[in-house]
């Protein structure tokens, strides 16, 4: 379809015309009956018919308009309620054209317990249900981490989990190295642990300057009672969180602010977050959105702004905070505004022209979204050229631009799990990556396995969405390739490159020794590439990655297998009546011991169901 609305076919003149000038969602279909483009607009009709004007030089609406076979609104009372409705589909469509943002797991918090005389402090993600104060949220475990390693050098707060800290008879390695004061053994008393407790809370509340005078005067108080030992104590604490005010404050401003910028360059885009709490850096966060040309920086925060916040029952909008600090200006701040403040019940400010300590933290953001765009720029650059290195190393006549590998992994044949990972030109493609459970096969049969995983991946070739490799790299010897000869021409896959990974005589890295599978007749061709090869260290990476994700895998099969009750396999025994079961006899070992009239005493445990269960502890007997 041209841009030149006489151009247009005649559905898309139909709808056009047709248009409500309210405000509302359109979502622009393809030919495939795919949304490809979602949009709010305070008038419809005004904004679907200027995709179609004569003349665009934008090229992204230029190339989406051409793909565009029909056109779907959706009418909504307000422009805010169109911009959440909006975000939705956007997130659960994920179309083409739209800027999109990975989702990531829920933000993690420091968790101060105080249920227990003794509270603990932990990192915890997820839903906030245990009794406590949570302090966050913080942009990821590393921050978190971080934080709680300071206030181990700080405060002998424990850290340890409740099973661990009730089943203590002695003071652990903490202890000793004075990063706990042992409340498991009773070396401490209640009140002296609450003191602790209060300044860890002054602390992560963002309260330093008054928690370093508190701790100023108990240093005063204990010098003048020559309490030498514990002035010095206090001394050293004051020093540790002077130096950390230092690091992570700007002096001046303790506001509580999102800090938001963007950068893109040669079609990589990136927008980094802030944090800001009580002037307390808390780290940053940086997200990529899928390649969209022609997509400037206020575009790419317009976007992230909506699909960030705009989400309902979000861990994230728990410690909102009044005021979001944005590098560029933006379309719809009014709008964002607006939708926010009823959202959260109380006025977001969102602010781009600011002066002072908040242009410090945007200039901060800003350089560090830069930075992160030429990384990433600089990593791609680098893989890509290890791609063309293994184009010279197979000869091909193409640069590769997807790699498959798949590897294998038991204990002596338990839970065997194979893995399949997948490699494109931006690294590691993890949505496309899958685990097989193998079954029906020899325990300890790698050839099988490998077989059975190479045919449940590629026998739907048929598909049009299934895509194939251009090389499949198979972690093993002659064996292994030959099972994945047999499947490549069982399904008549094409141009396919099969390559095994073996390791060398010495069994060393940088000595692996790859077996290229030749055509039907043709001898499979034996070499081993430079260990300084960049091509190498591609199918090292790839061959890796593919162990970890097969190993991970066969520990989770096993994990479970281990934890499995012999009473899950009785037939009419459910959870309830397993447990009622349990608690009853107080474990399986006595269950097993149990005659049938003893079972059939338990309630929910028929006469017919308490033979089931005696027979199948007793049936080789």
């Amino acid at each position: 379809m041209d841009n030149d609305p006489k151009k247009c076919n005649e559905l898309i003149e139909e709808i056009l015309k047709s248009l409500s000038g309210l405000p509302g969602v359109y979502q622009m279909y393809n030919d495939r009956n795919e949304i490809i483009y979602v949009g709010k607009a305070k008038n419809l009709k005004k904004r679907v018919s200027s995709y179609f004007q004569k003349n665009t030089k934008d090229l992204k609406t230029h190339s989406l308009v051409k793909n565009v076979a029909n056109i779907e609104t959706i009418v909504t009372h307000t422009e805010g309620e169109a911009l959440l409705l909006e975000n939705n589909l956007i997130k659960t469509h994920k179309p083409r054209y739209n800027i999109l943002y990975r989702d990531d797991k829920s933000y993690p918090y420091i968790y101060l317990s105080t249920e227990q005389a003794f509270p603990r402090l932990t990192l915890h993600r997820g839903a906030r249900k245990g009794k406590g104060t949570y302090f966050g949220p913080y942009p990821s475990a590393g921050a978190v981490r971080e934080t709680l390693a300071y206030l181990q050098k700080l405060f002998p707060i424990r850290q340890c989990t409740d099973s661990f800290y009730k089943n203590r008879s002695r003071p652990c390695l903490q202890y000793q190295i004075k990063r706990c004061s042992a409340p498991c053994v009773g070396l401490v008393t209640e009140a002296d642990y609450a003191k602790e407790v209060s300044q860890v809370s002054m602390f992560l509340s963002g309260h330093s300057s008054d928690l370093i005078s508190a701790l100023a005067t108990q240093m005063e108080t204990a010098a003048e009672t020559l309490d030498y030992e514990l002035a010095a104590l206090l001394r050293d604490r004051i020093a540790i969180l002077r130096a950390i005010q230092e690091k992570q404050y700007i002096s001046g401003d303790e506001g509580d602010y999102d800090v938001i910028a963007a950068a893109t360059k040669a079609d990589v885009s990136c927008v980094q977050l802030f944090k800001i709490r009580n002037g307390h850096n808390l780290g940053n966060k940086a997200y990529y959105p899928k390649k969209i040309s022609g997509q400037n920086e206020s575009s790419l925060i317009n976007a992230f702004i909506a699909q960030y916040y705009l989400e309902a029952n979000s861990s994230r909008l728990t410690d909102f905070p009044s005021t979001i600090l944005i590098a560029s200006e933006i379309d719809d701040i009014e709008l964002l505004e607006k939708v926010l403040s009823e959202q959260n019940n109380k006025n977001i400010s969102i602010k781009y022209n600011v002066r002072g300590a908040r242009s410090k933290w945007l200039k901060m953001a800003t350089q560090n979204a830069k930075l992160a765009v030429a990384s990433r720029i600089a990593t791609h650059a680098s893989l890509l050229s290890r791609f063309e290195k293994l184009q010279e190393a197979f000869n091909l006549d193409e640069i590769p631009t997807r790699l498959e590998c798949f590897d294998i992994s038991h204990s002596m044949g338990e839970a065997t799990v194979a893995s399949c990972v997948v490699f494109n030109h931006e690294g590691p493609n993890k949505s496309d990556y899958r685990r097989y459970n193998i079954k029906n096969v020899t325990p300890g049969d790698d050839y099988a396995a490998m077989e059975q995983a190479l045919m449940r991946r590629y026998r739907k070739k048929q598909d049009e969405d299934i895509k194939l490799p251009d090389i499949l790299f198979i972690d093993g010897g002659k064996g292994q390739l030959s099972r994945a000869k047999l499947v490549v021409e069982e399904l008549q896959l094409k141009n396919i490159l099969l390559v095994g990974v073996a390791k060398g005589p010495s069994r060393k890295p940088g000595m692996e020794n790859l077996i290229v599978a030749g055509c039907l007749s043709d001898e499979d061709t034996e070499f081993i590439l430079p260990s300084d090869s960049p091509a190498l260290h591609l199918i090292q990476q790839i061959r890796d990655e593919a162990h970890r994700f097969a190993i991970s895998g066969h520990r989770n099969q096993r994990k479970k297998a281990r934890s499995r009750s012999e009473l899950e396999d009785i037939e009419g025994l459910g959870p309830k009546r397993r447990q009622t079961l349990l608690t009853q006899f107080g474990g399986l070992r006595e269950v097993a011991k149990a005659g049938i009239e003893d079972l059939a005493r338990v309630p929910g445990i028929s006469k017919h169901l308490a033979k089931k269960i005696y027979e199948r502890f007793h049936s080789d007997s």
